[in-house]
């Protein structure tokens, strides 16, 4: 009898053990009492009843990702290529996800799939390339609706490869080759038409330095030539005031010496040899020479008696 009371002691004790769960963050657990929903367990510390109760699903709560495989889509101008998508989506309502859809990624997957064949089906090639986002969002969208029984929140919707068919990528790679070149094309002629407009902006910012510096090497010869013409000029009249000046001195000492006939005389004939010493074919001689020299005899000998 002890054995037995320790057997179904232990076997309580492992029954009560059984009944506590503990939920951790981020998780929540479904609970069933016969095979029937009775409620959610969020995070924390729970007990349910022995036997009838269990725990159907633990139900993880954070955002989680899904990459999907390629899809086969054609778009409105009859181009066929490849789409695969990655979904970012969070369960909001464990009841609903555990029993809304049977398998929800599958589920998920499939809806993807077409949803994106009606979004891509009413754009054509070059608006598929350059419109990720616009299908992004409709997508989204469209989604959210479709998975809000599953307790299923699409946060975000990206298209991660668009691969279209070889002719098309090579026609497009070409495409691209041919628009690179005219951009090179472009970039070369404006950079030559930049430096064929600076060059001539050089010359000619070059050829009004060089006219202002001609013209200041005119008005500095000008002025050079005024100041040689002025300095000349005053030189001149230096020398005839010199000549003057020589001149008055000598007829103030000639007139000191108190000069006789004889060198009245020779200055006179002095001043005749002078004259006729120029190139003047006639020279007149006055009549009264011979009697300016006697009266200059006379006076000379009245002054040696006196």
């Amino acid at each position: 009898m002890p054995y037995l009371l320790i057997i179904l002691a232990a076997i309580i004790f492992i029954i009560l053990i059984s009944c506590v769960r503990i939920v951790p963050q981020a998780h929540a657990y479904v609970i069933e009492r016969l095979g029937a929903y009775i409620t959610t367990w969020n995070t924390g510390f729970h007990l349910k009843a022995p036997i009838i109760d269990r725990v159907a699903r633990n139900v993880n709560l954070k955002e989680q990702v899904v990459d999907f495989p390629p899809q086969p889509v054609i778009t409105k101008d009859n181009v066929t290529m490849q789409i695969d998508t990655v979904i970012f989506f969070q369960i909001t309502d464990p009841r609903l996800y555990c029993y809304g859809v049977e398998n929800p990624i599958m589920a998920i997957e499939n809806l993807t799939a077409t949803t994106l064949r009606n979004v891509i089906g009413d754009l054509e090639l070059d608006e598929t390339l350059t419109s990720r986002e616009t299908i992004n969002t409709k997508m989204r969208a469209a989604l959210d609706v479709a998975t809000d029984p599953w307790g299923i929140k699409i946060n975000r919707v990206e298209l991660k490869n668009i691969i279209p068919p070889a002719a098309i990528k090579e026609a497009m790679e070409k495409q691209m080759k041919a628009e690179r070149e005219r951009r090179e094309a472009i970039l070369i002629a404006e950079g030559q038409k930049k430096s064929t407009i600076l060059i001539a902006e050089g010359k000619k910012q070059s050829a009004i330095l060089d006219a202002e510096a001609d013209k200041q090497a005119a008005i500095l010869k000008a002025e050079a030539e005024k100041q040689s013409q002025i300095l000349q000029a005053e030189g001149q009249a230096e020398a005839i005031r010199q000549v003057q000046q020589a001149t008055a001195d000598g007829l103030t000492m000639l007139k000191d010496a108190d000069p006789n006939s004889a060198v009245l005389q020779l200055k006179s004939l002095d001043a005749f040899a002078k004259a006729a010493d120029g190139q003047a074919t006639k020279i007149i001689i006055p009549s009264d020479i011979q009697g300016i020299a006697g009266l200059t005899k006379s006076i000379a000998e009245v002054a040696a008696k006196n």
